[in-house]
């Protein structure tokens, strides 16, 4: 491996229920990173910056609101951003602030849920943003005891509650488990997981689970809503993302390791999802990590 990605100890300490920084800088120059605790982070005066979480790789707006979890890759760099006072309030967490106890209750559905997506990570839209912005800047300007935890929670809350937030990294190369309720769609995604290397054939999956092609190609866009193709791409493309930033391999040997039979094939799908080329997705995170 040409290197890791760098592990961020954060500040939070075992006592604290949350810590807090706002503040004003001129650029970016963090490098991507990733550590155990959750991470919320939102971002005024961005536009033109380069967003990275997992394989999904973004130039933002004027703001940007983010949840990450537990081990996701994440980093915002300078890219065509020329605002000189850029606004950051990271808000880190850690994954016991609630106990499984707590976080299993009734009332807590719309955050638990909402933290189970961060495991992708997780960016809300503007409607989102300007609901919560008030919510976000009392935060910053009551102290860090009670109040300050109350004001924390709703502010989680209504996030949550507004819940148009979209995933950002596919499952693949976060190494998330989906979550479907459907076990006929279990079914068919442990599958591919297990054989996305291989050629998988419509008719196979559709016998795994007793139905006709047609049949399950319907079934399966009603529950998850993608085509059977698009899920396997997906699957794939996570796969190839997390080997060109763990690995040195050769893009054409992780064409073929996950399951494309055709380099140029391979070339122009990733482009399409991933919005750059295999290459210059690599040389993205090898440019902005740190050796540990």
């Amino acid at each position: 491996m040409a290197g890791e990605i760098i592990t961020e100890i954060p500040p939070l300490s075992e006592k604290d229920c949350f810590y807090l920084v706002d503040r004003f800088k001129d650029k970016f120059t963090f490098p991507i990173h990733r550590h155990s605790e959750f991470e919320l982070n939102f971002l005024s005066n961005c536009k033109g910056a380069r967003r990275v979480v997992g394989d999904s790789i973004e130039i933002v707006g004027d703001f940007d609101l983010v949840l990450v979890g537990h081990g996701i890759e994440h980093g915002w760099n300078q890219h065509e951003c020329d605002n000189t006072q850029i606004r950051e309030i990271t808000i880190q967490f850690s994954e016991d602030l609630f106990g499984e106890t707590l976080l299993a209750k009734n009332q807590l559905a719309p955050i638990r849920n909402m933290l189970n997506d961060s495991s992708n990570g997780i960016a809300f839209p503007l409607s989102t943003i300007l609901t919560v912005y008030s919510r976000l800047e009392r935060l910053t300007k009551t102290d860090s005891g009670f109040n300050g935890l109350l004001e924390f929670l709703a502010l989680l809350n209504d996030m949550a509650e507004a819940g148009n937030y979209r995933l950002l990294a596919s499952s693949s190369f976060a190494s998330v488990k989906p979550t479907c309720d459907s076990r006929r769609v279990q079914k068919i995604e442990a599958y591919i997981a297990a054989h996305y290397q291989e050629d998988i054939r419509l008719s196979e999956l559709a016998s795994l689970v007793g139905m006709t092609p047609t049949a399950f190609s319907r079934f399966f866009r009603l529950r998850t809503g993608r085509s059977i193709s698009d899920y396997i791409i997906e699957v794939r493309l996570g796969h190839a993302s997390r080997m060109l930033v763990d690995s040195t391999t050769s893009v054409a040997e992780i064409c073929y390791d996950c399951g494309f039979n055709n380099i140029s094939n391979f070339n122009r799908i990733f482009k399409k999802k991933k919005g750059q080329s295999p290459k210059t997705f690599r040389e993205i995170y090898q440019h902005h990590k740190k050796l540990i």
